[in-house]
């Protein structure tokens, strides 16, 4: 039988792949960090995640290798982290990696701790062997021991430094007047970011940064619609099955890190319906279609919800799934559909990825038909058979590993975009499979009045952070707009309590990531910068101010205001890294209006579809509808149908004529 470590029971997939290394690693808990205080030998802390690719480079190199383990084993208590799992592990280690090192970290987080969970050195991936300037692991892990032996006081003076530099992150600022300022600085920063030639920000790598995209889409400006029509016909998009890879390796958005993330594709599926609306631009709408395919076939769970990812890397090689050669391809195609694959997708050029070919479009359709002398409806009669027949024979290979956990922070980003892309594309499975999601959530993963963050083999673990409740939060007001459920109102109020007794800072306004009654850690961290995703505070702030005005509830309104007074020393120097907040902030100056529709339900039903626009929240509540909150009972139903307009917290008076409401309207 084969050895195991102290990760054999784990539920994460992530540490699963781990449990057999000669390594004796344990899980983040009480029993490795008691070792390590009893036996004063320090932590190696490593994080990563199981799509991550050079996490698998390093396990491979490193934590499978005998001697190394023995070296690991000899000098360290070791502790494996799935990110995913213990973002909260992840933020506050990636920030005192920031401080330690003074550069940006990420996956795998190699990180050495003293007893007291307090950082003293940091790094990311180290190879087995010394190269491109990067010590051997072996040597850092002789140095780091050494070093925890010699300089005791050293050290204890550097963690001192730095506790209490991480302790400043939370301090409270005088209190502000909050104007549009950070609004019209964001937009220069994010110009002056601008890839003119291909979208996107910077040179490479380069992250979709959807928040940054809906910011810019919510400003109907140019660089979204470049940026989402480059990334849609670059190879980070999947452009037979759909789907986006998480980032790509070089400035054109060609050549991907073939992970696949959903949180990514609940974001992107979101800003492609919305660009489609926008811009009326059909080709987006071909892309959230495809996308929304692709999570339901490839990641939703039987049960309800949607598993986490896919793995970069298949039979140890990365992207090998994913990847042609043009014998492979003409040998699946008639003449003509070779023809067009191989200018479509540049095929008559040199290959682009370890000697093989990875699909981008490299002429648009229409140049191709002409070079082909085809006719354009032939043209793409014939792109659509020869993509499936790639399909199919693609799906006989071995896939990448899929991580089945699903984590309730990345299913709401996620069924907020099925939601949208639902009703806007009228396709009723995106619907249904998001309503199911839903359901499941709350029958899964909310008990007693708390949420919890991650499942797997039919078991809900781990207390929810505030990224849980707040996507939560965002994807209910979406599905609430979309069809109004009285307990899906209850539920959202439940979540929305939730997040003020657990997570609120009292004293300096903000909301912490952990929970009041979570472990103690080195810290309690406030994040109010997006990363891959939304920052938790952000989206509370502008559901706080919707759902605030909607239920008449000052308390909402006044957690959503201290935030971003919290958050104001940030917008205005970096108003760039914080666009999510930047839109609550625009919600707050100047609010949406808010229209609740009362009376038949196929009536309101009608009046909804023509008063929806992307800047305004319609709520159609239907005559019969029961256990209102008493703001919402009094907006009483009169005659057949009905409207209450409000805008902030002024309500017009009450409208039953259609056209008259038409024109009460704001673009």
């Amino acid at each position: 039988m084969a050895q195991s470590n102290h990760l054999i029971n784990e539920p994460s997939p992530y540490l699963q792949q781990h449990a057999h290394n000669p390594v004796d690693w344990y899980p983040w808990g009480k029993d490795a960090l008691a070792k390590a205080e009893q036996e004063n030998k320090p932590i190696l802390l490593s994080i990563g995640y199981a799509a991550c690719h050079w996490c698998h480079v390093m396990a491979h190199e490193s934590f499978e290798d005998e001697e190394t383990a023995a070296l690991m084993n000899k000098l360290f208590v070791n502790i494996k982290v799935d990110k995913e799992e213990r973002p909260d592990l992840d933020k506050i280690y990636q920030t005192a990696h920031y401080f330690l090192s003074q550069q940006s970290g990420g996956w795998p987080l190699t990180i050495f701790l003293s007893p007291d969970l307090t950082p003293f050195f940091s790094g990311t991936y180290f190879p087995r062997e010394e190269h491109h300037q990067l010590p051997s692991f072996k040597r850092i892990l002789r140095l780091i021991a050494e070093l925890y032996q010699n300089k005791a006081p050293e050290i204890k003076e550097q963690n001192q430094e730095l506790r209490k530099i991480l302790q400043q992150q939370q301090q409270a600022f005088p209190e502000a007047v909050l104007n549009e300022k950070p609004l019209y600085l964001a937009l220069t920063q994010l110009q002056q970011n601008y890839d003119e030639n291909y979208g996107g920000f910077g040179t490479a790598p380069k992250f979709p940064q959807a928040s940054k995209l809906e910011y810019l889409l919510r400003n109907k400006l140019p660089m979204a619609l470049a940026t989402l029509m480059h990334m849609a016909k670059g190879g980070i998009y999947d452009q037979l099955a759909g789907g986006f890879y998480r980032y790509s390796v070089d400035q054109q958005w060609n050549i991907p890190h073939f992970e696949k993330m959903l949180y990514d594709n609940g974001q992107l599926l979101t800003l492609y319906v919305l660009a489609g609306q926008q811009f009326q631009e059909p080709y987006f709408y071909e892309i959230a279609q495809e996308t929304a395919l692709w999570i339901l076939e490839q990641l939703q769970a039987s049960e309800g919800g949607y598993f986490s990812s896919f793995d970069a890397d298949s039979e140890g090689e990365e992207g090998k799934f994913y990847r042609w050669t043009p014998k492979e391809v003409r040998d699946l195609l008639t003449p003509e559909e070779y023809e067009l694959i191989r200018l479509y997708f540049a095929l008559d050029q040199n290959p682009n990825f370890e000697n093989h070919w990875h699909f981008y479009v490299a002429r648009s359709l229409k140049e191709t038909a002409q070079l082909l002398k085809l006719n354009p409806t032939v043209a793409k009669s014939s792109l659509l058979t020869a993509k499936k027949k790639l399909l199919n024979a693609r799906n006989q290979r071995r896939p990448p590993f899929r991580d089945e956990k699903i984590l309730t922070s990345w299913n709401g980003l996620t069924i907020k975009g099925l939601l949208l892309a639902g009703a806007v594309l009228k396709e009723e499975r995106f619907t249904v499979s998001a309503q199911k999601a839903l359901q499941f959530i709350q029958e899964k993963l909310w008990k007693k009045d708390y949420l919890l963050a991650s499942y797997k083999d039919s078991k809900a673990y781990l207390s929810a952070y505030l990224d849980d409740y707040a996507f939560l939060l965002d994807a209910l007001l979406t599905s609430l707009q979309l069809s109004w459920d009285s307990k899906q109102l209850q539920f959202a109020i439940a979540i929305a309590e939730r997040i003020l007794a657990s997570f609120e800072d009292e004293h300096s306004g903000g909301f912490f990531f952990t929970p009041e009654n979570h472990e103690s850690l080195l810290y309690r961290p406030k994040t109010m910068m997006d990363d891959a995703i939304p920052a938790g505070n952000a989206v509370i702030v502008r559901t706080f101010l919707i759902l605030g005005h909607l239920l008449g509830e000052p308390r909402y309104l006044v957690a959503a205001e201290k935030t971003l007074q919290a958050a104001w020393p940030f917008l205005m120097q970096y108003p760039a890294e914080h666009c999510s907040l930047l839109l609550g902030l625009k919600e707050y100056l100047n609010p949406s209006q808010i229209i609740v529709l009362r009376g038949d339900k196929k009536e309101i039903n009608s009046w909804q579809a023509e008063t929806q626009t992307l800047n305004n929240y319609v709520f159609a509540i239907p005559a019969d509808a029961s256990n209102l909150p008493k703001s919402l009972a009094l907006k009483k139903a009169k005659g057949k149908s009905c409207a209450y307009v409000c805008q902030g917290l002024h309500c017009e008076a009450v409208v039953i004529e259609k056209k008259q409401l038409k024109s009460l309207i704001k673009e």
